[in-house]
This record gives structure tokens, sequence and C-alpha cells, in this order.
């Protein structure tokens, strides 16, 4: 019985072995996370002067494999925690369905970590140390998000933290390393970001919900309901987009930004493809398209920061 069930799952989430167990459980549809605000940060910069792509090309996979490193860690402790099972949809499934050791994904995590903190250096030795102050911290929120004693994963702030994290953060970083200041104006163009990334966990923690609630753990949705988490999600949405026609009219971003709008499609989807939905795998489409939602809005801005530099 138990192998049918863990059988069904992995044909319904379309799972295969080899080099796919890997990939998936890197949980790719994540990653928009992290070279997004890499993007509109290197692009803010490049828009007020020149560009040292050698070291956005660091920043972009230093910041990749501290995302993935958190994902690993994820899937690490929320299986030492009891919260993965076989039938759980919202996981890359490497231990409880691939047989994947646990100490192999964790210690794959350091690994991963390490090789940030060696570009990490590279990247103080060009622009400033300070940097990695800010680095090691986001290291260390990164394996607090889901280790330590109360992960932050659990409470009502995972969306919060990440959001702040690899939206407003990792902006700034990518931007004061090309141009060695930070302004507010930056600080500002950087929200729109941080809401969507966090509405990818917003996402993340509807789709789980019911097992959330069984696991004890204290998101947002396990507090305030599936269905008002996503009315909250859409308010998020109308916000994002609503700041950024506001530093359009404000002049805080240029004219060509509109064209990050066309997000708005995939974000209207995201909300149709959650309601009335109970099950995690029938809300698989929507957590996806809340990742694209992310990427098509930061990859336009980028573009479009990018075209004004050269108009």
């Amino acid at each position: 019985m138990e192998y049918t069930k863990n059988k069904n799952v992995k044909d319904a989430l379309n799972e295969r072995g080899g080099f796919h167990v890997w990939w998936r459980m890197l949980r790719p549809h994540t990653l928009t996370a992290s070279f997004v605000p890499v993007f509109i940060g290197t692009m803010a910069a490049y828009l007020n002067g020149s560009i040292n792509w050698l070291l956005f090309l660091t920043m972009l996979v230093a910041s990749l494999l501290i995302q993935t490193a958190t994902n690993l860690f994820n899937e690490y402790y929320d299986f030492k925690r009891g919260l993965d099972t076989e039938e759980s949809v919202g996981i890359g499934g490497s231990i409880v369905r691939d047989g994947i050791k646990p100490k192999t994904i964790k210690n794959l995590a350091f690994f991963l970590y390490f090789i940030s903190l060696l570009l990490g250096i590279y990247i103080c030795m060009v622009s400033s140390w300070w940097i990695a102050v800010i680095g090691l911290a986001c290291m260390a929120l990164g394996y607090l998000y889901t280790g330590g004693p109360l992960p932050i994963s659990t409470t009502p702030f995972g969306e919060l933290a990440s959001g702040l994290l690899m939206g407003t953060v990792i902006i700034c970083i990518s931007y004061f390393i090309q141009t060695g200041a930070l302004t507010s104006e930056i600080i500002i163009i950087s929200l729109p970001t941080m809401i969507f990334i966090g509405s990818i966990n917003l996402a993340n923690n509807i789709r789980d919900r019911d097992g959330d609630k069984k696991g004890g753990r204290k998101t947002l949705p396990v507090l305030i309901g599936r269905e008002k988490a996503i009315t909250f999600m859409t308010v998020l949405f109308i916000i994002a987009f609503g700041l950024t026609a506001l530093y359009i009219i404000l002049g805080i971003l240029p004219v060509w930004s509109l064209i990050s709008f066309i997000a708005v499609f995939k974000a209207i989807s995201v909300i149709k493809n959650f309601r009335g939905k109970t099950e995690p795998l029938e809300m698989m489409p929507a957590m996806k398209a809340t990742g694209i939602t992310n990427t098509i809005y930061g990859l336009l801005l980028g573009i479009s920061l990018l075209i004004s530099h050269f108009i």
C-alpha cells in the first residue's frame, strides 16, 4: 500500500529518476527569488553608471547557491521533524520518495554555503568588506529559516523574512557592489520585488496549509485560513503593481517600466488557480505561476532599466 501511494504521488508530480532527482531537489521554481533581485539591482546600478560584469555574475551565482542551500536545509529539517511524508506534494521528495540519505542533502547544503562564501570573499575584495557582514547574516537567516530551535518557516513571519532577505537586501547589495553607494531610491524600488518574493513563500504555505496545521506550524495561512490568505495575496499583488505605477508617475522608475505590467496577467491566473482548491496537487499550477509572476515582473523591470541606460 505504501509503495502504491508513493508511486501515485510520483506519477502525479511527473517525477523521474536519474538527474531529474537532483534537479528537483533544488526546487528550481523557487530560484526566481535569487536571480531576479540581482538582475534588478545590477541594472539599476547600470542606469546610473558603468557595470562590472564579472562582479554581476559572481553575485548571481552566490545568490543562487545560497537559495539552493536554503531549499536543501528546508527538505532536510522538514524530514527530520516528520513534516515530510511520501504523500507530501510541496517538497523535492529526494529523501522520502527517492531514498537519498538525509546526511547527503545536509552536507551538500553546507558545501554550497562554502562555495558561496568563497565567492563572497571575491565580492568583498572588489567592493567592500561590509558585504561580508551582510552576507554572513543572509547565510545565517537562510539556515535558521528551517533550522534551529524555532525555524522562521514555522511562524507567520516566513513571508516577510524571505521577501526582505531575497528581495530588498539582495537588490541593495547588488546595487551597492556596483556603485559603492546605497540610495533611498533603490530601497524604494525593491519593495514590489520584496512583495512578489514573499508571495512565493505565501503560495507555498497556502498549498501546504493542511499539512502544516497537522505538523504544528503557525504559518500565516494556518492562522487566518486558506481563503483569507488568498485574498491577502491578492491585496499584495495590487500593492506591488500600484507601487510600480506610482514610481513611474513620480519618475523613480522610467516610463519603460510599464512593460513590467505584463506580469499582471500571470498574477491574475495565480489567484484564479488558487480559488476553490483544497488539494495540494490542485494548487501546484498556482504555486508555479506565483514564481513565474515574479520572474516576468523582475526580468521586464530590469530590462526597462537597461533600455533606459541606452536611451
